[in-house]
């Protein structure tokens, strides 16, 4: 015969093991037993940039397209049908942020600003406030807008580009197209005003 177990007690379970921490010897059969995931474990390991030189020396402003997958979180710089560079991308946190389409480069800029996410900063430059938006947020007094870096910025939308950003694993932007440091300049230097970007599902 089969007991049902007290809503409580399974609450005063799950409770401890999370206090305990999920890395420990202790806590970890508890996880398994209520089908619980570790944080790390819901997040998906990127695989890393892959760069083929053979293919890279190749490329020229002029005959170079981007293709940018939203359901692999993967943006590739093709020439024809061969791939120059497989990177990891974190695109936006919503469905529809980042859209899909046909588009093409249309400003580029390698010290850009967002004029819409940013901080609030004192005369002095301190950060007062971060991670505001300047459509929604007020400026507390004696302090200004500054907008988020977005190094090698490539717009291909409004209020969308391709730049340099934090790749946590999964969608996370507000519609831009985060690259790794190392790889958004690659893009940069290959791609011109007009440069087809094609952005899938």
């Amino acid at each position: 015969m089969r007991f049902p177990i007290p809503r409580y007690f399974a609450l005063l379970v799950v409770g401890t093991v999370l206090a305990l921490g999920s890395g420990s010897a202790v806590a970890a059969p508890f996880f398994g037993l209520f089908g619980v995931k570790k944080a790390s474990e819901s997040l998906h390991r990127q695989d890393p940039p892959k760069v083929s030189p053979r293919v890279l020396d190749q490329v020229t402003p002029g005959n170079a397209s981007v293709l940018v997958s939203l359901g692999k979180q993967r943006a590739y710089l093709l020439l024809n049908n061969e791939i120059a560079i497989d990177t990891p991308i974190s695109s936006g946190k919503a469905a529809g942020m980042t859209p899909t389409g046909s588009f093409h480069v249309q400003e580029k800029d390698p010290d850009h600003r967002s004029n819409l996410y940013g901080n609030f900063v004192d005369g002095q430059g301190r950060v007062v406030r971060a991670g505001v938006s300047a459509r929604i947020d007020s400026a507390p007094s004696g302090t200004h807008f500054q907008g988020a870096p977005m190094l090698f910025f490539m717009r291909i939308a409004d209020g969308v580009g391709m730049h340099v950003g934090i790749l946590p694993g999964y969608p996370a932007s507000h519609g831009c197209i985060r690259m790794p440091a190392e790889i958004a300049p690659m893009f940069y230097q290959k791609v011109r005003i007009g440069t087809p970007v094609e952005v899938v599902h």
